[in-house]
């Protein structure tokens, strides 16, 4: 049997051809009220990586918009090839609970190896806390902190260490929003070739509101919630390690949404290899007050 994170994100046709699969994302998955949104994106791209079923053609990018919530249990997700191309696909698949009308809609684009140029103009932060230094989500608070609201995500999931910015319960005067992880899932979802399932950087990636709470400071660390309007997502290379350097920038605040973005780097498995950009992100969230 694979990994929980395989189990959750994989449906099966029902019926066989008709673009239409169904699948169970379970509780464990849960962050706030509802699964997190970026195993709801994965279960998705599952499904339309089977409707194509085309050799050599790997996802390239994806755009989500977080049309209305889905919640854990059982999901339908319709799946539409917009396009199949020789070298380059195009697909749509919404992902919902059954019985609702609307769910999470998804559109990506698959595409075999082209001849190009190669480059990467990004550098990965510096002066972050090395993976064996940082501190885990699960570490014991310190002395007087009241506990967080229990989150399965968190709790059971994915695994994150604070490597750049500050702790919640931290007094620091706000600076720059920006904040950095390292995230390792619990049952990390390795494939035939040692590499990481790509589709985990999508969950990874969808953890952006980090920079924001960075940005407003502890004079507003409770109270607020930034649930995801949409997701853009970039597959740029394979991951070679478990764990993934996440580097979360805020650019824009403003009439009660904001603007950010998520570099996902693979240090290689002890967190010290020259950093190699997999995966690039941005997002759109609002702002919801308790």
């Amino acid at each position: 049997m694979g990994s929980s994170f395989a189990v959750a994100t994989t449906s099966i046709p029902s019926p066989p051809g008709s673009g239409r699969y169904e699948g169970v994302i379970d509780e464990s998955w849960t962050l706030v009220l509802h699964p997190q949104g970026g195993v709801v994106t994965a279960a998705a791209v599952r499904a339309m990586e089977a409707e194509l079923s085309t050799e050599g053609q790997g996802l390239r990018s994806l755009h989500t918009t977080f049309v209305a919530p889905v919640s854990h249990g059982a999901v339908d997700i319709n799946v539409e090839v917009l396009r199949r191309g020789r070298s380059m696909s195009h697909l749509r698949a919404e992902v919902r609970n059954p019985a609702t009308a609307r769910g999470h809609l998804t559109t990506a684009v698959f595409g075999s190896p082209r001849p190009g140029f190669e480059f990467t103009d990004l550098a990965p932060p510096a002066g972050f806390v090395p993976l064996e230094e940082a501190r885990s989500f699960r570490d014991p608070l310190p002395p007087g902190i009241e506990p967080f609201p229990p989150a399965p995500f968190w709790e059971q999931r994915l695994e994150g260490r604070g490597a750049l910015g500050h702790a919640p319960w931290e007094d620091y005067g706000p600076g720059r929003a920006e904040h950095g992880t390292w995230y390792r899932m619990d049952e990390p979802p390795i494939l035939a070739d040692g590499t990481l399932d790509p589709l985990a950087l999508i969950v990874m990636a969808d953890t952006m509101p980090g920079a924001v709470g960075e940005k407003l400071g502890p004079q507003h660390r409770h109270g607020w919630f930034a649930p995801s309007v949409d997701l853009t997502f970039h597959l740029l290379g394979s991951c070679r390690s478990e764990w993934v350097f996440a580097h979360n920038l805020a650019r824009h605040a403003g009439q009660g949404y904001a603007s950010a973005e998520m570099a996902l780097w693979d240090f290689g498995p002890d967190g010290h290899d020259e950093g190699r950009l997999v995966a690039y992100a941005t997002q759109v969230c609002f702002f919801s007050f308790a």
